[in-house]
């Protein structure tokens, strides 16, 4: 999935081939030893001298759908996957001990909506002693009145909007210690977390392997399913179905099916259009399993045969997610790999015609950063980094190489996602300056002959002590691959049929 942030901002810092894939029900408590979580709760526990924690679980859902899933943090603290729990963690005097704040919820609620677990059986089911909710306000008070410092695991979904956030339960209980402690001392340990999540235990890697393969068994039956006269959505059912069927949770993002010009539109989300023979599918879909997302891309000819044109953009493209895999082991930089991708796509570009040279620049439209001297002709196809981003508990998660060096560790986890794309009307949405008229005077002719065209090719690595690990391996990749998969038979969709067949 083409991150659209950076790898910071607002309030938080944002921080093998071959699996078993497990079908039906999984044990409570997924993968994740238990032992585990409770050394992550000591890691965080050591990054203060003391003081209280209080990490926030997600709230019910308003409505009835989506359903409930934990926020990413909490799970990745507790493995604990009920609503409106909160962790208090204190430290005093080199002691450590945790408490999980719970609603008891009566056998007439239940009778609704489901049993949970209640207080009493917490220490038993997770290891972590519980207490009714009620009781959650008056102990953070008493433990804050003693002079214990406030440290909080804010309850935001994801970083990318915490800096507005101002309505979860956290936020509120926040407000209302401050409003009767105007001293209190409140610290973020938002990331402090991150970078415990940066790095991927072996149980891990192991869970976003077993991600990463549902999912490859999903492309490869939307590449089976796919002709002209199908719908987006069709792809888009049969890629949800797959996951859910093969035992993964749920997407682990909103999948994303774009044929013809919506292939151009890097988060594109509507899948409701029907495709065309002669163009392009764009499929950017992955499962989430046991919390921990995976994310592919596969770029295909609807009717199953690359045309000319689209075959020497997406060779580009390939060619430069390789070039950028080779330089992936630890101690490695990844500014050196995104050159080496970089480098790939700018020679691929000027051999096109698509751009002047490997120097030349435009005048960028509002919107885009670009230095003083202008963007270079490149940003006009290649829209998003060729290394992508870190994969985990979220489909943008921490990564190791984020932080100072930029260099990879064991134990990273992130996908590699080359991309290219020809819209001549973000090229027409450009300055009208004189650089940009002799520029498109230039390139009109390869921008006519490439026109809407929308290439990514995305695949999920784990950096290992020896290397990489490609966890997505199976789903076909290579042009000759993508066309024989196309040829295979197509399966039969829910309520029959084939997709591009009429439908009653």
């Amino acid at each position: 999935m083409a991150r659209r942030i950076s790898h910071s901002t607002g309030l938080l810092a944002l921080v093998t081939l071959g699996s078993v894939i497990i079908a039906g029900p999984r044990a409570a408590g997924g993968q994740v030893p238990r032992a585990e979580y409770a050394a992550r709760r000591r890691a965080l526990a050591a990054a203060i001298d003391s003081g209280v924690i209080v990490a926030y679980g997600g709230v019910d859902p308003v409505n009835f759908w989506p359903n409930f899933f934990q926020l990413p943090a909490f799970h990745y603290l507790t493995g604990f996957d009920e609503t409106d729990a909160a962790l208090v963690i204190v430290k005093r005097a080199g002691t450590v001990s945790s408490t999980m704040f719970v609603p008891t919820r009566t056998y007439a609620e239940a009778r609704w909506v489901g049993s949970r677990t209640a207080p009493g059986a917490l220490a038993a089911t997770i290891g972590i002693p519980g207490r009714d909710i009620a009781g959650l306000s008056p102990t953070v008070d008493s433990l804050v009145s003693a002079g214990l410092t406030l440290y909080v695991v804010p309850d935001a979904q994801s970083s990318d909007n915490a800096a507005e956030d101002s309505l979860t339960r956290g936020t509120r209980m926040l407000a209302r210690l401050r409003s009767s402690r105007p001293t209190l001392t409140v610290v973020a340990l938002d990331t402090t977390v991150n970078r415990l999540r940066a790095k991927k235990s072996s149980a891990e890697i192991a869970l976003l392997r077993k991600a990463a393969q549902i999912s490859v068994r999903a492309h490869v039956e939307a590449m089976k399913a796919t002709a002209p006269g199908c719908g987006e959505n069709e792809i888009q059912a049969l890629l949800d179905g797959t996951f859910r069927r093969l035992g993964g949770d749920r997407p682990g993002y909103g999948s994303i099916v774009g044929s013809g010009p919506n292939a151009t539109i890097l988060h594109y989300m509507e899948d409701n259009r029907v495709m065309r023979d002669g163009e392009l599918l764009l499929i950017d879909a992955a499962t989430s399993f046991d919390h921990y997302s995976a994310d592919v891309t596969r770029t295909l000819p609807v009717n199953g045969k690359f045309t000319t044109e689209q075959r020497e953009i997406y060779q580009i493209v390939r060619d430069a997610q390789e070039a950028y895999v080779r330089q992936i082991r630890p101690g490695a930089k990844a500014s050196v790999a995104g050159d080496s991708g970089r480098a790939v796509v700018t020679k691929g570009l000027v051999r096109l015609g698509l751009i002047e040279s490997d120097t030349a620049t435009f005048d960028a439209p509002q919107g885009m950063r670009c230095p003083p001297s202008g963007c270079a002709e490149r940003a006009i196809y290649a829209w998003h980094g060729f290394g992508g981003h870190g994969i985990g508990n979220e489909v943008h998660d921490p990564a190791q190489y984020y932080g100072e060096g930029g260099t990879f560790h064991a134990g990273d986890v992130m996908t590699v996602e080359p991309g290219i794309y020809v819209d001549p009307e973000f090229i027409a949405s450009f300055p009208d300056t004189p650089r940009n008229r002799a520029m498109r005077a230039k390139l009109a002719k390869a921008i006519a002959r490439y026109k809407g065209i929308g290439v990514r090719i995305e695949d999920d690595y784990a950096v290992t002590a020896d290397g990489t690990e490609w966890l997505s391996k199976g789903a076909p990749r290579e042009v000759a691959e993508v066309e024989a998969m196309m040829k295979q038979k197509p399966p039969e969709l829910p309520g029959g049929g084939a997709c591009g067949e009429p439908r009653t």
